[in-house]
């Protein structure tokens, strides 16, 4: 994956860990905050902070009198669909990864894990708001003490709760207040229906406490282009109305700095927003070298938005999330009316389609999923195919019907590819339907055996948040482990430029589509590297190639080797930053 990804949640198999991390010294005027950086810019403004809930504590009245207890249960029945229908028309209104991150959002709210367990408690005799307090306590419970996967999904629990006791209560849908002037959005977390529907113009920067550079805030926060730094230490002590500078390239929060300076540092970081918004690709260098810069999309809708942007192509198209909420497999001919509506929308342009990339994070319904222990370690991706031969066949077909009607033909490629051999198969099968067949570098081994992988397959595309996750052994989605999966780690670089090495030795294209390459500075070490395309968030394509038109190739190659020397992530950017300004 790795970028966030909307996802349909089984509360039965799905798990979290929620960390909470502060600091023990008080702050004062400023005070530095470190967190990890999410999208960059430099944002100064006072503090907002989401509006009070409902009180969720156990109600005063007593039990249900048995004979009321189907009346409390329709109530309670009434209220979660009430919720779950306005998040439904905010998706339905919203575009790209809100709309996503929404629609996922009042799935969760019709769950009958959770809904089973408050009508469970309701004809037992318990209230309605006491029932949902207690069933939505259950779960969180359960998916904190088995730890690993989808942190945010308790964010998203809680926030279904509030909503639902607020309904039950008669109580105003609590919420992200709009501020009078331009504010800063801080919060220990954020639910995807806040983040969703931010103003970029009155909001102009978030920072968090928990969460991860592949959370819901982040997505959205790429989306809607404003600074963010997530698992930030401390700022839970940062009260409303504090003047604070939110820098989203450094990662860092500083509480009540001089005035001058901070606005200084606005100024400067809005030219060089205005010299983004000017470039109009395509991706070179500043002496010609050329990169290119294309985008990452989920459906048509997504890829026409994207086609609006200097995007020469799509880099990944990510076409689980097409069917995320789908009972069954799309027909051949549904798939292939779906494919197509991305390669029509880049007609003439290069288009990369990632086959389904289920399982983990990511469960599909049709797929059979098998009950994991460890499902980040297990059946997902490319590993589906063995038990369910039918899905990659059936996806290939659709893609080759896709090509043919368009008349766009695209590249293909596997996610959570491991060893050559699992190449080679793909490949076969690829070509067999005349297609181009690539894979995604995720999996440590597949970075390490690179060159014997290319052996099979013609071209490789690095998914960086998988990559980071595989490589320091630490959960994508914990607050508390952030900083290990950060993009910038030697040991991540270390996999990339040996992947990209491997490449260049065979003549054979290799691209960026994690995270990674959506960081302006990081995208000219990757270039450094040698890769040959970049792709990202929409929202983050001109940054990344108005950064990449202000250096030279020596510049990044000079800074692509500072960063491998270094030895924690820090230092990386702080040697990127002194080669590349």
């Amino acid at each position: 994956m790795f970028g966030f990804t909307p996802e349909r949640v089984d509360l039965s198999t799905l798990s979290c860990n929620l960390v909470h991390m502060t600091v023990t010294s008080p702050l004062t005027s400023h005070s530095v905050l470190h967190g990890v950086p999410v999208v960059p810019g430099v944002q100064y403004a006072p503090v907002i902070r989401p509006g009070k809930l409902p009180d969720v504590d156990n109600d005063a009245e007593g039990e249900i009198a048995e004979e009321k207890r189907a009346a409390e249960g329709e109530r309670f029945t009434a209220a979660a669909a009430a919720v779950a229908e306005r998040l439904r028309e905010r998706a339905a209104h919203a575009t790209g990864a809100a709309s996503e991150v929404l629609a996922a959002t009042a799935t969760l709210a019709t769950d009958r894990g959770w809904l089973g367990a408050a009508e469970k408690r309701i004809r037992d005799g318990a209230p309605a708001v006491r029932a949902v307090n207690g069933a939505i306590d259950q779960f969180v419970e359960m998916f904190t003490k088995l730890g690993g996967l989808m942190a945010e999904r308790v964010t998203d629990l809680r926030d279904i709760r509030d909503r639902v006791v607020a309904e039950l209560k008669g109580l105003p849908e609590p919420g992200v207040p709009v501020p009078d002037e331009p504010s800063i959005l801080c919060a220990e977390d954020l639910a995807p229906a806040d983040t969703a529907g931010l103003d970029p113009e009155l909001v102009v920067a978030l920072a968090t406490t928990l969460g991860g550079p592949t959370s819901h805030t982040a997505i959205i926060a790429r989306q809607l282009g404003i600074p963010c730094v997530v698992a930030v230490a401390g700022l839970d002590d940062v009260p409303a109305g504090t003047m604070v500078l939110v820098d989203g390239t450094r990662g860092i929060v500083t509480v009540s700095p001089d005035e001058g300076p901070a606005r200084e540092a606005v100024a400067e970081a809005k030219r060089v927003a205005e010299a983004a918004a000017n470039w109009s690709g395509p991706g070179t260098t500043a002496d010609g070298h050329a990169v290119a810069v294309l985008a990452n999309v989920q459906d048509g809708a997504a890829a026409r938005s994207a086609r609006q942007t200097p995007a020469e192509g799509v880099g990944l198209f990510r076409t689980e999330l097409c069917f995320l909420n789908t009972d069954t497999e799309p027909t051949v001919d549904e798939q292939a009316t779906i494919y197509a509506e991305v390669l029509d929308a880049f007609a003439g342009n290069k288009v990369v389609i990632r086959t389904l990339d289920a399982g983990s994070d990511k469960p599909l319904k049709f797929a059979g999923h098998p009950d994991e222990a460890n499902p980040a370690l297990g059946v997902r991706g490319i590993r589906i195919a063995a038990n369910n031969p039918g899905l990659l066949a059936n996806q290939l077909e659709a893609i080759a019907k896709a090509a043919e009607r368009s008349g766009n033909p695209p590249w293909v490629m596997a996610p959570m590819i491991a060893t050559a051999e699992e190449a080679k198969n793909f490949a076969d099968k690829a070509r067999s339907h005349g297609l181009t067949p690539g894979v995604m570098i995720e999996v440590p081994a597949a970075a390490l055996l690179a060159d014997r992988v290319l052996e099979h397959v013609d071209f490789l595309s690095i998914g960086t948040n998988d990559l980071a996750q595989y490589t320091m052994a630490a959960d994508r989605m914990s607050a508390e482990l952030a900083t290990l999966t950060d993009p910038w780690q030697p040991a991540v670089l270390a996999l990339v430029a040996m992947a990209v090495k491997a490449g260049a030795a065979v003549g054979k294209p290799v691209g960026v589509c994690g995270e990674a390459a959506a960081d302006p500075l990081l995208a000219c070490v990757l270039t450094g590297f040698g890769v040959t395309s970049l792709s990202a968030a929409a929202a983050a394509v001109q940054g990344v190639g108005a950064k990449l038109a202000q250096v030279t190739l020596q510049q990044c190659r000079d800074a692509a080797e500072a960063v491998l020397g270094t030895a924690s992530a820090a230092e990386g950017r702080a040697a990127a930053l002194a080669v590349l300004g």
